[in-house]
């Protein structure tokens, strides 16, 4: 069986297409083969006018046509697509939606924040680290930042936060929206197990493909100060230049290392594990459950 998940969130656009394949136990394996990211930076438009622009609304409907003619290449058999934070906030998402479903026939579902906790959750990654800790999910995008909290094969907490990337770099979070996640964090965390950091994100992604660290070996919160120290000292060009980066992905770098080490702080954490997995991964195992 063949599946897909659309995630449009207010950087950029991804698809992702699986084959899933069950075993003589009929437990299921999830196969990537294909994962395409396109930079449709949606947040630009709505955190500064309210909404999309007829330019990205263009972009977008590109890019859902360009998706379809390859999930049609594959054979997808079923197709799951959602809309983040800058939809969310978006006055002319219906409009969009709308126009998007009659062109291409993708219906596009705008997610809440908690919705979008929760399915970056199912991706279990905490099912398979040890019972000695407790873990924190982090899943920081342009618009938001998910968390989820998962103690004693619980999860005992999930919330989202209007605090991202693209709203740091336009200097949108106030201070009391900080102050939320800091009392959530530590009123939630206190007395539990020692807290280990999940980061999921193309940012986080991108920090440890810098590190050069073996799969599975987390990061240390002072390692993501120093490059955040490192990353900050330099310009954009230079950023780019020096450490390979997209442009799409230099800018946003910094204020997402900046809420990753915030969030390891208040927690009391001192590593990061980086399972190369996001949102959309989630999507494809929530859709494969809803199928089943």
């Amino acid at each position: 069986m063949r599946l897909a998940a659309i995630d449009i969130g207010s950087n950029a656009a991804r698809l992702l297409i699986t084959e899933v394949v069950k075993d003589d136990k009929g437990k299921p394996s999830f196969n990537k083969l294909n994962l395409v990211r396109v930079p449709l930076r949606l947040g630009f438009d709505v955190f500064d006018s309210g909404s999309i622009s007829k330019e990205r609304t263009g972009m977008l409907i590109q890019t859902m046509k360009a998706y379809k003619h390859l999930m049609n290449a594959y054979s997808v058999n079923h197709l799951k697509a959602c809309a983040t934070s800058a939809m969310r906030d978006a006055k002319n998402s219906n409009d969009i939606i709308r126009k998007v479903r009659l062109e291409t026939d993708i219906s596009i579902e705008v997610i809440s924040g908690d919705t979008e906790a929760s399915i970056v959750y199912e991706t279990h990654i905490a099912e398979n680290l040890d019972k000695d800790h407790s873990y924190l999910y982090v899943d920081v995008g342009g618009g938001s930042t998910e968390l989820s909290f998962f103690s004693n094969d619980i999860l005992t907490f999930k919330r989202s936060f209007n605090i991202g990337t693209i709203r740091l770099m336009k200097n949108m979070v106030p201070d009391k929206q900080w102050d939320d996640m800091k009392e959530t964090i530590r009123v939630f965390t206190k007395g539990q197990k020692k807290v280990t950091v999940i980061g999921s994100g193309g940012n986080i992604n991108k920090v440890f493909s810098l590190s050069k660290r073996k799969d599975g070996k987390p990061l240390s919160l002072d390692l993501l100060k120093d490059y955040h120290k490192e990353l900050g000292s330099v310009t954009l060009a230079e950023r780019i230049r020096l450490y390979n980066l997209r442009e799409d992905r230099a800018d946003v770098i910094i204020p997402a290392l900046q809420i990753y080490i915030n969030v390891m702080r208040w927690a009391d954490a001192d590593e990061i594990y980086v399972p190369k997995v996001g949102l959309v991964d989630g999507l494809v195992k929530h859709l494969y459950n809803q199928v089943k």
